[in-house]
């Protein structure tokens, strides 16, 4: 119950209809009184053993501080991914009646460009995709798992519908290696984040990430090799392009993943091949194992996980206002105010009830020493990722000097391909001139030929007449 108060206390508080506005601490307390009193009669009128249908305002109430504080909702997202994947089958065909408000939240916190935020609009964007696929392919269960014969039904033995359902579920797996991504971003992996609180609350959804993308990938795989049987290989060259990418993505997020020492509790992590499926190479599916992850029977839930270690650093000494208290009991049971470790008969503990709570109190501490050997252990490991990082920058900074001298020719031989383009450019000129002039002198030469041709019937012309005259002016004078 004071887990519950606790987490009531964290959510901002709206001003409340009604409430009158002031100054200072006073103000602060009121909003918060009013808000976790209606939180209280809300979740009391809406969560009770009645035969009455719950009111729509009463469950608004509840899930309104999914839209004020971004943990919330996160958790929320969480908790609704959880849902949709091994909840009632009609949880995902009701659930798409509040797309239009998952988008709003999405778009809304969307907005803010670090922490919490943007993780919710990413998640957020993730459980509409994830709905919009299985309304599309309402063969495929919540939790993906599917027989291979259930695989061919589902595409109804037509290329076109495996074609079409290979790129949904590439869009699909998109969406869940984006969270992926943005969770890993989002944490200082040169600590120990997965020991703590606030990077186990991060990092707890992504095991549901984890069982989509296992499955995801595994029918892609053999989407793609009934797709090659099919089809020509160049017109699946986008599809294998798109595989390649998020193989590359996968691999490394399943590794990162698998050394964390949170997810070693909860969950066997699968690692994908050193090389991707030759999907060119039929006889390649033959050596195809498909992803297994593996849950612990015994392992608890992150939910729980985080309960553990944070439930005995809780101060059960902060006084609560008198009337939340009293709704707080009424909703989830009453509270005793004695010390939770007097072991007198006022608790109404037998002696076996303390002995289990010592064995149960050796076995946790038995836990956190475990818990506080591993996080020593990662400790130990940061020198010596210290210095990678060290020769990492150092290949870095000489990657970006040979860059810098490969641009530094590039432009050179940028300009003296420009040098070589004008001198080019000047010769085909000349050459242009050139022909141009010997067009004329061979032009010019046949009009000469033509006016010495004609000059010389002139002067054959002109001798013929003198010859003619003398032999008139002969005979005239004969």
């Amino acid at each position: 119950m004071d887990r519950v108060k606790s987490s009531i206390q964290q959510v901002p508080n709206p001003i409340p209809k009604g409430l009158i506005r002031r100054t200072g601490a006073n103000s602060l307390e009121v909003e918060k009184e009013n808000f976790e009193r209606n939180q209280a009669v809300s979740i009391n009128k809406a969560i009770n053993t009645q035969e009455v249908a719950v009111k729509e305002k009463h469950a608004r109430n509840i899930l309104l501080p999914g839209y004020t504080n971004a943990v919330l909702c996160w958790k929320f997202c969480h908790v609704f991914h959880k849902l949709l994947r091994d909840g009632h089958p009609n949880v995902i065909k009701d659930s798409m009646r509040n797309k239009a408000d998952l988008n709003d939240m999405s778009r809304m916190w969307g907005h803010l460009s670090e922490g919490y935020g943007k993780l919710c609009s990413v998640y957020l964007k993730l459980l509409i995709t994830k709905m919009e696929f299985h309304i599309k392919n309402p063969r495929f269960p919540g939790n993906l798992q599917m027989t291979d014969r259930q695989l061919d039904e589902a595409g109804e033995n037509d290329v076109n519908n495996f074609f079409q359902m290979t790129v949904e579920m590439f869009d699909y797996l998109e969406c869940e290696l984006n969270l992926f991504l943005g969770v890993f971003s989002s944490l200082d992996m040169s600590r120990s984040v997965s020991v703590t609180a606030a990077g186990q609350c991060r990092l707890a959804p992504l095991i549901q990430v984890i069982l989509d993308c296992s499955h995801l990938y595994d029918y892609t795989v053999k989407l793609l090799f009934k797709l090659h049987s099919c089809l020509p290989a160049e017109t699946l060259q986008g599809h294998r392009d798109r595989f390649q990418e998020q193989f590359k993505k996968l691999k490394s997020l399943f590794y990162r993943s698998s050394n964390l020492q949170y997810f070693k509790r909860l969950i066997q992590i699968p690692q994908l091949p050193e090389n991707p499926p030759n999907f060119l190479r039929a006889s390649a599916l033959s050596e195809h194992i498909s992803p297994v992850v593996v849950i612990p029977l015994e392992s608890s839930s992150p939910e729980s996980e985080h309960v553990a270690e944070t439930e005995d650093l809780v101060d059960t000494d902060i006084p609560a206002h008198p009337s939340v208290e009293n709704r707080f009991d009424d909703v989830f049971g009453t509270s005793s105010a004695s010390d939770p470790f007097n072991f007198n008969s006022q608790n109404g503990m037998c002696k076996d009830d303390k002995e289990r709570l010592i064995e149960q109190l050796t076995r946790e501490l038995k836990e956190l020493k475990e818990e506080l050997e591993s996080f020593r252990a990662e400790h130990a490991a940061v020198p010596g990722a210290a210095g990678r990082v060290s020769e990492l920058e150092a290949e870095l900074a000489e990657q970006s000097h040979l860059k810098q001298q490969a641009l530094g020719e590039s432009e050179f031989l940028r300009a003296e391909l420009e040098d070589l383009r004008r001198v080019k450019e000047d010769t085909e000129k000349e050459q242009r001139s050139l022909t141009e002039i010997e067009r004329k002198a061979q032009a010019n030469e046949q009009r000469y030929t033509k006016l010495k041709e004609k000059y010389t019937a002139l002067v054959q012309s002109h001798a013929d007449l003198l010859r003619k005259n003398a032999e008139v002016t002969r005979q005239m004078t004969v």
